[in-house]
């Protein structure tokens, strides 16, 4: 049994993906919220690990360090709905593996872990990013810069807090 721990705040979700990974021969542990995770890595190393990015409390992307200094070879999958290049390529620096966005199945999640290297033949855009793309980038950009604070984000962007609050509840504009 391959030991893995998922660490999202969508119960159902965490539900399926742990009967789909133990079918695949994985020994899970899943936990709510990073501070949960924290306290389930005292008694238990896992080789893999699924981190949600955005949850209540701490980013997935603070629980990274963590499990990288407990575990040098762990393979990190982060999953999102909330998908930016900023956080993404944050999330590989940090020492994630792969990142994905939601919805993601079980199988989609053990290919990410299997593979170790990018890949060259990936299909380049013909077309460049919409505006209301790039704003999404950037708000992004800038939150994760303010570590998740809404109000110090809403500043620096010159925004009213309800009306960042506002973009952020809506879904990421697609980049095509």
């Amino acid at each position: 049994m391959k030991p893995i721990l998922i660490v999202d705040d969508d119960p159902i979700f965490s539900e399926v993906l742990t009967k789909a990974l133990t079918k695949r021969d994985f020994e899970v542990r899943s936990a709510t919220n990073v501070e949960h995770a924290k306290q389930l890595l005292k008694e238990f190393q896992p080789d893999y690990a699924v981190v949600d990015l955005r949850m209540p409390g701490p980013s997935g992307l603070e629980l990274i360090p963590s499990l990288c200094e407990l575990n040098k070879e762990i393979k990190i999958v982060i999953l999102t709905g909330y998908a930016s290049i900023s956080t993404a390529v944050e999330a590989v620096k940090l020492g994630a593996t792969h990142y994905l966005t939601k919805p993601a199945d079980a199988d989609e999640i053990v290919a990410a872990f299997e593979r170790s290297s990018g890949e060259s033949q990936t299909e380049i855009p013909p077309t460049p990013i919409s505006l209301d793309r790039l704003e999404w980038e950037h708000i992004q950009k800038v939150l994760a810069d303010c570590n998740g604070n809404i109000s110090e984000a809403a500043r620096s962007l010159g925004l009213h807090r309800r009306t960042l609050q506002r973009k952020l509840q809506k879904r990421p504009v697609r980049s095509l």
